[in-house]
């Protein structure tokens, strides 16, 4: 393969300057380690993200010793030490604001059943670069010393911007499944190529995936979907079938048209909102709950497809099944509650701004659609504005138009109403205290009633507040 001088000088270029700017903690480590007479390298994404001038404050390291010698070494020098990662050759040392692991050569490899890898230490550099995931992954530069080692071509794939495995794809997926995720994984991050050969073995091997853990599958999924460039991952997943092993929600939307029977199917159209939601983050970053929210949205679409006697296609009640489908999905994918929640009641809500056009809406239908979403409004105007992907203009132009009034007519209400927080009129105290009751059901039941009845109408004055709960009470034989 060949590799334009041009960028393999901008890369070191890129490396050298990075390096500088860690290597008075690195450098200083690594003579640490070389004075107890064992080897340092920094490794792994630690190197590429150097060699694309990119580093961060975490540092990947890997060395000859064990970890009960790594912790002899950093004794007395780290500011702080955890051995989380221990049982698989790993130290961790934080030291002048830099996170360090320190992990042993490693020799690492599934055996074809369990979920987890079986890890036994490794001896030399080369087999620890020949275990890891991909090429770009797979190069190590020597502490102090700084010798470059690129047994497998890493670099000139990064310069390439191609995703290849050091060994063959299915030996290497054969040794942990979740590569194939990974590699969909960089694509997105990192907007590369994934090389045919291991889309090939991808799509043979998908299968494979089964043996590894969800929560395994969530975390490199979440990166994925949170990468510079999603889309590029999740057509992977949905062409090589990986996404049919833990996803297969995805892969469904692939044949189903639109409610418009016309130029786009529901896959393409998803692909588009997930799109339009990443622009639409601003430079808050990768909002993960937006994005999935984007992506599910649609889910129930072919449950509740049908067919007019016009010939037009319908799609009614798919944010219920949606919903549903969605919260069943993450739950199996074993994402907090508090995560899934949120992209639930996102997918719920999703449709409820169209219709507002058509001039139907109240100052009452206004503030509930504020309440429901409580806090996932910001998220909620982003979700419906990318769900707007109609190619004719004249639409376009009057959703946006309708939901710029559908906002403003929000900013209006809340400057008068506080919507963030709707509250009853009266509180707790005062409807104990104007119907003579104790703490019970009765004091929930006319609080609901009394913030129904903001919602439909605002605030009201407190005689008038007062006047509408004596009335509900005696229509409820709470008063003698």
């Amino acid at each position: 393969m060949s590799t334009p001088a041009s960028s393999l000088s901008a890369a070191q270029r890129n490396a050298v300057a990075e390096l500088l700017r860690v290597s008075p903690v690195a450098d200083e480590l690594g003579r640490r380690f070389a004075a107890a007479g064992h080897e340092l390298h920094l490794v792994g994404g630690s190197v590429r993200d150097a060699l694309l001038g990119r580093l961060g404050d975490d540092l990947d390291f890997c060395t000859d010793t064990h970890p009960e010698d790594t912790l002899r070494v950093v004794d007395g020098w780290a500011d702080a030490i955890w051995e989380t990662g221990r049982e698989f050759g790993t130290i961790g040392v934080q030291k002048n604001g830099l996170r360090l692991e320190i992990t042993t050569f490693r020799a690492e490899a599934y055996d074809g059943v369990s979920r987890n890898p079986v890890v036994a230490y490794g001896t030399n550099l080369l087999d620890d670069l020949r275990r890891r995931d991909f090429t770009i992954n797979a190069m190590a530069v020597s502490l102090p010393g700084h010798a470059f080692t690129d047994p497998y071509g890493g670099l000139a794939d990064l310069a390439q911007q191609v995703i290849r495995t050091p060994d063959t794809p299915e030996s290497s997926f054969s040794d942990d499944p979740l590569r194939m995720l990974r590699a969909a994984r960089f694509a997105a991050k990192l907007r590369f190529a994934v090389e045919p050969a291991v889309v090939a073995a991808m799509t043979a091997m998908a299968a494979d995936l089964d043996r590894i853990t969800a929560e395994r599958i969530r975390d490199e999924f979440t990166k994925l979907l949170c990468g510079a460039d999603p889309l590029r991952g999740l057509r992977l997943l949905v062409d090589t079938g990986l996404a049919d092993r833990f996803l297969p929600e995805l892969s469904g939307l692939k044949l189903e048209i639109d409610e418009h029977a016309q130029h786009k199917d529901v896959y393409e159209h998803t692909l588009i909102v997930v799109s339009n939601a990443v622009r639409l983050e601003g430079d808050e970053g990768p909002d993960f709950i937006l994005r999935m929210a984007a992506l599910m949205h649609d889910v129930g679409k072919p449950a509740t497809k049908a067919v007019g006697r016009d010939g037009r296609v319908s799609f009614h009640h798919h944010e219920v099944v949606g919903a549903r489908l969605t919260k069943q999905r993450m739950r199996a994918l074993r994402f907090p509650k508090d995560v899934i929640s949120d992209v639930v009641e996102l997918v719920a809500l999703h449709l409820r701004f169209y219709g507002y056009g058509r001039g139907e809406w109240t100052d009452s239908a206004v503030r509930r659609y504020v309440a429901d979403a409580g806090p996932l409004l910001p998220r909620l105007h982003k979700l419906t504005r990318s769900d707007c992907t109609t190619r004719n203009r004249r639409k376009a132009a009057g959703l946006a138009a309708d939901y710029d009034a559908l906002e403003e007519r929000i900013a209006r209400l809340a400057a008068e109403e506080d919507l963030a927080r709707v509250r009853p009129d009266l509180d707790g105290n005062a409807i104990m205290e104007i119907l003579g009751v104790p703490p019970g059901p009765i004091v929930g039941q006319a609080w609901k009633y009394l913030k129904e009845l903001r919602l439909d109408k605002g605030p009201l004055p407190r005689e008038e507040a007062e006047a509408e709960l004596l009335r509900w009470a005696r229509e409820h034989g709470h008063m003698s």
